[in-house]
């Protein structure tokens, strides 16, 4: 039996590796992979479904498109905030200015259309990459599948239309270039190189697109922190270690100028020194992190948080596994889980960085786990060769769908499919005479019909409306109109949002807020307890109502 099943599997492995190389060069190049078409699902599924509106859930993005077109009016990028009557002439730091230029350009373009399908692009390619590289660091094909599917499923969190995003593809690009560096044998050392050196230029992009950059920085020293703990660890008595140790150390001196170079692409930006000195306060202000939504601990009764949960618990089981075996983790990768862990639960925000990571890290573990041991239990059971046959044919399909995804070329279809959605979106969204794309702001979610009320009875500003409804009233009145307040909480600053909350919450003298920062509009949700207070007061009158939101004026103001 045991020569019948050696025979078998290798009959089946010539077999295998005959019908691949007989593949005409045209198919591995015309015919998609499965990374081609989760990239396909992704981008149709974002562009043309409902999840549009979902990307178009925070109002946020209505500054950002508005920055990005004062942007391209201006050919100069904002020191001053332009949109709020309470903050005006006060220093701005718009340090996502790149990522504005693209949507505000996007969106003179196609509309929101052009918006939703930049970000429908980033996505997508974010998580056909994470596919492809747990594919090519030995993840098995069906693990692999169900690891992206899992982060997905987690980052939905914060499927919006936000630079943010940028930063999940460029987490992605940083680890597969300084795991390359560590992890790829077959590459030789100058390719190496080259890529490390692709970091401190891919930063000078980072940092102008998304505060995530400090992310990147984080990446690098822990790599860093890897390759020396290594050299000091690597013994000196052993010539196959003091080779490795060579190499090393050399690898620590590569990372050494990589994140000097990398740490000066930082100050590669419109302000310098200073956005480094904000950022740093904005991060370490304990009122703000503590009254974001964003910056909270992850809250694991939706589906998103108990995705990432899976994820902790497959990661847990992956280092209890590999720690009984020879192969344990190497120390950079148990910095990296622990950055990851960290991140994820401190903040709901980091939950797609911190589940990106984590599957990059565990799916080769798990691949190499599950079916060592599953190769065990079949040589120590007595089977039949029909059982046999059975189960190294299933492992064969899986060994082989993982070669054919590895040897696609072309990503002719990708490729295709971003050609015909810009092609719709561009065209306002239309195919011939049906409507394939109508990204918009929701009706339920935003002030729309209030808006418009505001618009044509051409009410008076400054408007005061939630911080979450700010961008919305940026991006329909802008510039006729500026906002009390908006989610650029980093602008105000502490001592002006707490009078803003004070207001929200109806805490005592609450109405203070009003005197202290003058408005001649209030839109609030129409079931808030702002809405009812306002209702019996005597100083504001209800001048519109919906289901969604309601508008109030003062009292001695008459509707035009």
């Amino acid at each position: 039996m045991a020569i019948r099943y050696s025979f078998a599997k290798e009959s089946s492995t010539k077999k295998s590796s005959a019908k691949e190389n007989s593949e005409p060069a045209w198919a591995k190049r015309i015919v998609p992979s499965v990374g081609d078409l989760i990239f396909l699902g992704f981008l149709g599924v974002l562009s043309f479904s409902a999840l549009s509106l979902r990307l178009l859930g925070d109002a946020g993005i209505g500054w950002h498109i508005r920055t990005g077109q004062i942007i391209w009016a201006t050919h100069a990028v904002p020191h001053v905030d332009p949109f709020s009557s309470t903050m005006a002439g006060q220093q701005w730091f718009a340090w996502e200015w790149l990522y504005d230029a693209l949507a505000g350009g996007l969106h003179d373009i196609a509309g929101l259309n052009g918006v939703v399908l930049l970000t429908a692009l980033i996505i997508s390619a974010t998580f056909s990459v994470v596919f492809c590289l747990l594919l090519r660091r030995g993840t098995n094909f069906a693990i692999a599948l169900i690891l992206v599917l899992l982060a997905a499923s987690a980052s939905t969190i914060h499927f919006l239309a936000r630079p943010h995003v940028v930063s999940w593809l460029f987490t992605v690009i940083w680890f597969s270039v300084l795991e390359s560096g560590e992890s790829d044998r077959g590459t030789s050392q100058e390719h190496k190189t080259w890529q490390l050196w692709l970091v401190p230029l891919l930063m000078v992009l980072w940092v102008n697109l998304h505060g995530g950059f400090l992310v990147g920085v984080g990446l690098i020293g822990i790599y860093w922190i890897g390759a020396v703990g290594q050299s000091f660890r690597l013994r000196e008595d052993r010539l196959e270690e003091v080779l490795e140790k060579v190499q090393v150390r050399k690898r620590a001196r590569e990372l050494t100028l990589i994140g000097v170079a990398s740490a000066l692409a930082t100050f590669v930006n419109p302000y310098g020194w200073r956005l480094h000195v904000h950022v740093y306060r904005y991060l370490t202000d304990r009122f703000l992190m503590d009254h974001i939504d964003e910056f909270r601990s992850p809250n694991f009764h939706d589906i998103p948080q108990k995705c990432f949960a899976i994820l902790l618990v497959l990661t847990f089981l992956a280092f209890a596994i590999k720690g009984n075996t020879q192969r344990r983790f190497r120390l950079t990768h148990i910095l990296l889980v622990l950055f990851a862990l960290c991140s994820g639960l401190y903040a709901s925000r980091n939950l797609p960085v911190s589940s990106l990571l984590l599957v990059l890290l565990i799916g080769p573990a798990i691949s190499t786990t599950v079916f060592e041991r599953i190769n065990r239990a079949n040589s120590r059971r007595l089977k039949s060769s029909i059982e046999i046959e059975e189960d190294e044919s299933s492992a064969t399909f899986l060994q082989r769908m993982q070669r054919v995804e590895l040897s696609r070329r072309g990503h002719l279809w990708p490729f295709a499919a971003i050609v015909f959605v810009a092609w719709i979106a561009f065209h306002h969204g239309m195919l011939g005479s049906k409507q394939l794309m109508d990204a918009h702001f929701s009706h339920q979610r935003f002030p729309v019909a209030a808006v418009d009320y505001v618009e044509k009875r051409n009410l008076p500003g400054p408007l005061l409306a939630p911080d979450d409804w700010g961008g919305y009233l940026i991006y329909r009145l802008y510039p006729g109109k500026k906002v009390v307040v908006d989610d650029r909480h980093d602008l105000y600053g502490e001592q002006f949002l707490k009078g803003y909350l004070s207001f929200i919450h109806l805490e005592p003298d609450w109405d203070r807020f009003i005197q202290q920062h003058p408005t001649a509009c209030i839109v609030v949700p129409k079931d808030s307890a702002v809405a009812t207070v306002l209702g019996i007061t005597h100083a504001w009158k209800l001048a519109y109502g919906d289901d969604t939101a309601n508008v109030y004026i003062p009292a001695n103001l008459s509707i035009p």
